[in-house]
């Protein structure tokens, strides 16, 4: 072990609270906001925790989001070049900036909000099922978890009765402790399946996301490879669904954790806006990352990281800095909106973040309101926690009510 890495620090993975980053991102925050961060592939990089440089670095051309050319903060892992096309989260501009403009489009705001009605009948179709069901029900297979899946399969034009073989390959994709080589054959299953799927749009084109990229790429201007079409659809479906069934899940626990909050958007759903940007900040799903490359030696906040280092930035630790959120540990779903980096920010900001703010504005205020007694139906300490996911959540949310 050399001098550095003997000063670098680990990542902190331990939570004393469920819904709580590690405390160690406190001590980091105030001592050594940007720490040397010791890598398990024996490299030494950062550690970004305060919410002034992650920002900065998100927004800085001179990172590069290229993961072939990362250090991994949790497991060794290798990304190939076959891993690469259509995928947008490795991708710099002009070349992410290419797909960005083609996807943009349909993810507008407006084109979220006009799938209202459809989002607002899948969920009251699940409420419907879970009241026939009677209690109690797991929360996640009932409705946290098929709203999402139900709405980006019909946006994308995936067969929603593929669900459970994507989602058990997605499952695979994110766990912490698994073997490069499983991790390797989820990916190119997940892959082969939008593969045929994408072969499939061709023979029969319907009006769904996919075959509108495929008729795009029939412009030379706009033009795609299969291989593209296959990274995209699989970036969007995975994105499409696990994020905000981890956050319909994750923020009614700890909604449950705090009735009197519950009651106030419970009677006054109109806040709902307001309190999903406060439970998308205080809890924070994104547990590790992202990371990004320096292209080039940068100073920041008075350290300089040389051009090839893997930085690291904490979202989780970000969305707690007191320096620009009052009382940050405490959840107040009546906070002012202000600048949360659960979507990331600058150009990678999440393309779907609108769609997953309008599915958890119907969903949360209606979830309420049909179950008014809604209540853990095990001891708190009985609830799995996502612990071994790159995705933080619950594995599962037994619940009952009167």
């Amino acid at each position: 072990m050399n001098a550095s890495q003997s000063l670098a620090v680990t990542l902190p993975t331990r939570r004393d609270c469920p819904f709580d980053p590690p405390s160690r991102y406190q001590n980091l925050r105030q001592q050594q906001p940007i720490a040397p961060l010791a890598f398990p592939d024996g490299t030494v990089g950062w550690l970004l925790t305060r919410h002034e440089d992650v920002r900065a670095v998100l927004a800085d051309d001179r990172f590069s989001s290229d993961r072939a050319k990362a250090s991994s903060p949790i497991r060794r892992i290798t990304f190939r070049p076959e891993d690469s096309p259509g995928l947008l989260l490795n991708m710099d501009p002009p070349q992410h900036t290419h797909y960005r403009r083609m996807l943009t489009r349909h993810f507008t705001v407006r084109r979220m909000r006009a799938l209202a009605p459809r989002i607002e009948q899948i969920v009251t179709d699940h409420l419907d099922a879970m009241c026939a069901a009677g209690p109690p029900v797991d929360l996640v297979p009932a409705f946290a978890r098929p709203i999402p899946s139900l709405v980006i399969c019909e946006l994308l034009g995936v067969p929603y009765a593929d669900r459970d073989g994507f989602q058990q390959l997605t499952a695979t994709l994110l766990k912490l402790d698994i073997p490069e080589q499983e991790s390797r054959q989820a990916r190119q299953a997940l892959r082969q399946y939008m593969r045929d799927l994408v072969a499939a749009k061709r023979r029969r084109p319907d009006d769904a996301l996919l075959t509108s990229l495929i008729q795009a790429a029939q412009d030379p201007q706009t033009a795609l490879t299969d291989e593209e079409l296959t990274g995209l659809g699989v970036l969007l479906l995975v994105a499409g669904h696990e994020t905000t069934a981890n956050m319909l899940a994750l923020g009614t626990y700890l909604l449950l954790r705090h009735p009197d909050q519950a009651h106030a958007l419970r009677e006054h759903p109109e806040d709902v806006e307001r309190a999903v940007e406060e439970l998308l900040r205080y809890l924070t799903i994104l547990q590790f990352g992202p990371v990004r490359v320096a292209r080039q030696d940068v100073e920041i906040g008075g350290r300089r990281i040389r051009a090839g280092q893997t930085v690291v930035l904490a979202l989780a630790a970000a969305n707690r800095d007191p320096e620009h959120f009052a009382h940050p540990d405490e959840l107040d779903l009546t906070r002012e909106p202000s600048q949360h980096v659960s979507f990331g920010h600058g150009v990678h900001q999440c393309l779907g973040q609108q769609l997953a703010r309008v599915e958890m504005h119907i969903a949360f205020p209606a979830l309420l309101r049909r179950f008014p007694t809604l209540r853990l139906a095990v001891p708190p300490e009985q609830v799995p926690m996502r612990d071994d996911m790159l995705i933080y959540g619950v594995h599962a949310l037994p619940l009952t009510w009167d």
